[in-house]
């Protein structure tokens, strides 16, 4: 028996989130079963977090007790046939037998892709959000930097335990302009219920001058309620989640 390491990716439109909630259709649950397939009788896989309803993963991670005699890259294709079209593990690695995919994690970066059109596009519609009219780039990266650090996010956010700290760290956080796409990456230690789509819902109203800087810097430091609000969950992807020396 040895216990393995899983990145997953999947489209999150068709799913009701990541954890398995009973009999409607989750990640967790087509991963589970899939596993069942390859004769894994474990009761429940672990996993680095739960992603929303709707929320895309290029880098999502699973861990698992397994008793499988051959190689990693026919356990990773022996999973993938049983699973259905919308998800797809992209590798497998033997891990150390107490290796927990949440608990063992040092960063994890999401990011979140909006379009700025006055009309809808079907081909882009599934993956990003339309925003219009388009917020000023400058104003955006200007909201941004004042992310990094250590704060209470309590006004972006819920803890996922009741009465849990709601202080993070964010390592960096970006926009990127290319053409009328806009790309907001994040990384952090660890992120808050909904933290996110929230920051980027209030960032959003910054770049549309319809909250100012000085306002956004007092929901931060103040943990002040701002405008209510979130970005729809079609425009976010976990991309990644680092482990330290566990990635080498």
């Amino acid at each position: 028996m040895a216990r393995y390491k899983v990145i997953l990716a999947y489209d999150g439109t068709h799913f009701l989130g990541y954890q398995r909630q009973g009999p409607i259709r989750t990640v967790q649950a087509a991963l589970e079963t899939a596993l069942r397939g390859v004769g894994w009788q474990g009761d429940t896989v672990l996993s680095s977090g739960r992603t929303d309803t709707g929320v895309h993963a290029a880098g999502q991670v699973a861990a698992f007790d397994l008793d499988w005699s051959h190689s990693e890259e026919e356990l990773a294709r022996a999973i993938n046939f049983y699973l259905p079209a919308d998800v797809a593990v992209h590798e497998v690695k033997r891990a150390a037998d107490d290796f927990h995919p949440r608990y063992d994690a040092r960063e994890r970066r999401y990011q979140y892709r909006i379009y700025t059109t006055p009309y809808r596009d079907p081909l882009r519609e599934r993956f990003a959000w339309r925003v219009w009219p388009a917020p000023n780039a400058g104003l955006l990266q200007a909201a941004a930097g004042l992310l990094p650090g250590s704060h209470d996010f309590a006004a972006f956010g819920q803890p996922p335990i009741p009465k849990g700290s709601t202080i993070r760290t964010v390592f960096s956080a970006d926009w990127e302009l290319e053409g009328d796409e806009l790309r907001f990456t994040i990384r952090g230690n660890a992120f808050l219920y909904h933290m996110v789509r929230r920051l980027v819902f209030v960032q959003v109203q910054v770049g549309q001058n319809r909250l100012s800087l000085d306002e956004m810097d007092a929901g931060l430091r103040n943990a002040r309620p701002l405008l209510p609000g979130l970005a729809p969950a079609q425009g976010l992807t976990l991309m990644e989640v680092r482990y330290g020396e566990m990635d080498r």
